[in-house]
């Protein structure tokens, strides 16, 4: 039997498998006669199928590849509504109706379908009743299913792409091999390059990969296709230069890890000038920027240079000779990576470090850090990924002194004037990261919240000078002096969002949360029934704290609560995100005393420890 029969009778195959998923079990005559009606079609990723408002006049069916549909909103912006891969039909109901098209449908990734039109589809229906009978019943049954929901963020082939002429000293199919070893305990991986297809292309008697006709395309997209069915993850390994197959990875995967060395200039590279800068608005396939280290790095550096540059969902950092790093990225891409939560709640705050240790005793690692005030200071050490002795040391220089102890003597604006903490940020970011860091420049994914005064809205922080993020986040209103960013006031993002895990469940790959909560439950009580005066208060201060007889905060105490208020209502809701929760008992302890360092983080390692033990 030649070559070309046998490609002829596997695509045949392939179609009858999804025939049959589709429309049951159909008499010989009945499934060759809709076979005869169907014609192939291809459509590369980022192409769309058909527009939301055009007219219906076919159906199709996914033989391979996968597609999303949009619907346009009422503010005009598309919404995504489902999800169509191999198996499934699109567009059925205009056979019947010919309504315009309810939805706009895009291929996600190089796409081979089955296409049934009207003028076919009607002569089916004239010739069999049983194929009339078998696609009624389908949509009777998709009417009755539920209104289709937004797609999940599933991850299965990933295109490994090299953007720079070295990659640090590592080949590209070592890296995916170390990648692909630390993916391989969730699920089955399979690591694809150029010479493995060909191989396949040879064996069924087709020319190699760069060929442009369209029976080897096809055959490609459909080999592709296999493989993905029989794994939870690929890898598809581009070449080193714009190729035809280059070109393939960047149309087949739902996402694009662009491999850099980040001692190399950022310039852009020849596959991302001819592949990547124009690609459809609508192309699924994100663009990762993987920048990669040696592995005595101390920090990253000029990484805003890389970003700047190019149209990214995100970036990490990775020195693939650390086994953590990979097995980070690892837990990123197969979307089971760890964010770690730091409420706000001034000094309290120091019980951060005691939750950290117990977590890196238990080997507990952290793909992602976020935070609000002073979460967000904390936040900032795991995400600079240093030793925890160098961190709390760090920590302990920092916080010798009030940071929020330089009162202003004519208070316009606020209380405190806010150079000491300026001060004591630049000082300990300079310390840990040895130079004035941008956020994007530390080892771990970063964020943290503060709200936006000028637009009365939350604010999240990801990126710019990490300093100014900081000082930003920790600007209590009344308390501290905002913060200019762009045209727009910032300050403390406790108002808005003390405990931002909602944010965290937002971010790329994260799927387990542990939250670390500073709200104290117990109600502030008062016994007496007036407001003493001021002489009274100053008299009542003057006494021994046990024998004081009104129990009230100092004016900067009540305004850094008074704050986070409307916050502190979102607990519950907060606490229900977290699948690792932790509430350090600090109900002793004021917000404004950075002198107790070592008893607040000791407080907050006791309860780690205790919580952890029940785990």
């Amino acid at each position: 039997m030649s070559t070309a029969r046998i490609r002829q009778q596997s695509q045949d195959a392939l179609l009858q498998r999804h025939l049959h998923a589709f429309f049951g079990a159909l008499e010989p005559g009945a499934m060759e006669m809709l076979r005869d009606s169907l014609q192939w079609q291809e459509i590369s990723g980022g192409e769309t199928l058909m527009a939301q408002g055009d007219a219906g006049d076919a159906m199709y069916l996914v033989v391979s590849g996968r597609l999303r549909a949009y619907v346009q909103a009422a503010d005009g912006n598309l919404r995504k509504v489902a999800e169509i891969t191999r198996g499934q039909v699109v567009g059925e109901m205009s056979l019947y109706t010919g309504a315009p098209r309810a939805a706009t449908v895009v291929a996600v990734r190089d796409t081979v379908l089955a296409r049934l039109d009207q003028p076919a589809f009607r002569r089916l229906l004239a010739r069999s009743a049983q194929v009339s009978l078998a696609l009624t019943r389908q949509i009777i049954r998709q009417l009755k299913d539920d209104q289709p929901q937004a797609s999940k963020d599933t991850l299965v082939t990933m295109g490994l792409l090299p953007i720079t002429g070295d990659l640090g000293g590592i080949a590209l199919a070592e890296f995916a091999e170390r990648l692909a070893a630390q993916l391989a305990p969730k699920g089955r991986v399979c690591v694809v390059s150029r010479h493995d297809i060909d191989q396949q292309l040879e064996a069924i008697g087709l020319g190699p990969s760069d060929n442009t006709d369209k029976e080897t395309q096809r055959r490609i997209a459909m080999l592709l296709d296999a493989i993905e069915a029989e794994h939870d993850f690929v890898l598809l390994l581009a070449d080193a230069g714009p190729t035809a197959w280059t070109q393939r990875c960047c149309r087949h995967c739902d996402e694009l890890l662009l491999l850099a060395d980040a001692t190399q200039p950022p310039a852009l590279h020849p596959i991302e000038t001819q592949f990547l800068m124009r690609r459809p608005a609508l192309t699924e396939a994100a663009e990762i920027l993987v920048l990669l280290h040696p592995a005595d790095q101390h920090a990253p550096r000029g990484t805003r240079d890389w970003l700047a540059r190019r149209p990214l969902a995100g970036h990490f950092h990775i020195r693939p000779a650390l086994e953590r790093d990979m097995a980070r990225l690892a837990r990123i891409q197969s979307r089971t990576a760890v964010g770690l939560v730091l409420a706000g709640g001034g000094a309290r705050g120091l019980a951060h470090l005691g939750v950290y240790r117990a977590l890196l005793e238990r080997n507990t690692e952290i793909d992602w850090v976020g935070g609000t005030s002073i979460g967000a200071v904390m936040a900032t050490y795991v995400a600079s990924d240093q030793p925890l002795d160098s961190i709390m040391a760090n920590a302990r220089r920092a916080f010798a002194t009030n940071p929020t102890g330089d009162f202003n003597l004519f208070p316009v604006l606020s209380l405190i004037k806010g150079l000491r903490l300026h001060r004591i940020l630049s000082r300990a970011v300079e310390e840990l990261l040895g130079f004035d860091a941008d956020v994007e420049d530390l080892w771990k994914n970063f964020y943290c919240v503060a709200t936006n005064f000028s637009t009365a809205s939350e604010q999240r922080i990801a990126s710019g000078n990490l300093v100014h993020a900081l000082l930003a986040s920790t600007s209590i209103p009344g308390a501290l002096p905002p913060v200019i960013h762009g045209n727009d006031l910032l300050c403390d993002g406790g108002s808005f969002n003390n405990f931002p895990v909602d944010v965290m469940r937002g971010m790329r790959g994260v799927g387990r949360v542990i939250g670390v909560d500073l709200n104290i439950r117990t109600p502030v009580r008062v016994d007496h029934a007036d407001m003493p005066g001021t002489w009274a208060l100053l008299r009542d201060r003057l006494r021994p704290h046990s024998q004081r007889r009104y129990r009230l905060p100092s004016l900067p105490s009540y305004l850094m609560t008074v704050t986070i208020l409307y916050s502190m209502s979102r607990q519950a809701s907060a606490q229900q995100q977290c699948d690792l929760y932790f509430n350090p008992p600090l109900t002793r302890v004021g917000i404004l005393q950075w002198r107790r360092f070592e008893n607040i983080v000791q407080r907050g390692y006791a309860h780690a420890v205790q919580v952890l033990g029940k785990t």
